[in-house]
């Protein structure tokens, strides 16, 4: 199981995701830079315990409507081999651990692999700030992705709603508005190729 560290990162998740967020696609915000707030999320376990994964749920509570996002992160000791420099998000010193490497999680195999565990009832998500704690309010609805034949879709863009439209398997999980608010709404879903 992760162990969770009681110590700094310099720079914060937060300060490097307030840069990193403006230049991607699927960001609703204007030229301003994000207000992010971290609103939720969830942890998953590496088997081989060496990169950090991290379902970040980040609002901005300087847009003009609210708008959640969901960021898996992967942390590593080193750069990931063969990565573009389009999913390095940052660098940033952690208290325990040295220099750590933050990945935008859907390009970083482990993470995507650990996902698709999870959405086969394979392992048990985590609590984003307690070591060796389950997070029950984390839930898989459905039952897959079981072969080669089925994707993965993230959702970036969050909205609060219970169950997809189109995916019987489906991860939920929950968050707060800026407002204080607490919803949730569908992080992922698998889906035929």
């Amino acid at each position: 199981m992760a162990f969770i560290h009681r110590t700094t990162m310099t720079p914060t998740k937060l300060e490097l995701l307030t840069g990193w967020l403006p230049k991607q696609s699927w960001y609703r915000g204007g030229a301003e830079a994000p207000d992010l707030v971290k609103a939720g999320g969830f942890r998953l376990d590496d088997p081989e315990g060496a990169v950090g994964i991290e379902f970040m749920i980040v609002a901005d509570g300087g847009a003009r409507e609210p708008v959640a996002y969901l960021v898996p992160l992967s942390y590593r000791g080193a750069a990931l081999e063969g990565a573009g420099g389009e999913t390095l998000i940052g660098t940033s010193e952690h208290g325990v651990l040295g220099t750590r490497w933050v990945y935008d999680g859907v390009h970083d195999p482990v993470v995507m692999a650990q996902l698709r565990a999870l959405l086969r009832g394979e392992v048990t998500p985590q609590h984003q700030s307690e070591s060796d704690t389950p997070d029950p309010t984390v839930t898989v609805r459905g039952t897959g992705p079981g072969g080669d034949g089925f994707d993965v879709q993230v959702n970036r863009v969050l909205r609060p709603e219970e169950a997809p439209q189109a995916s019987s398997v489906h991860l939920a999980a929950g968050w707060t508005r800026p407002d204080g608010t607490a919803v949730r709404g569908v992080c992922a879903t698998v889906a035929p190729r």
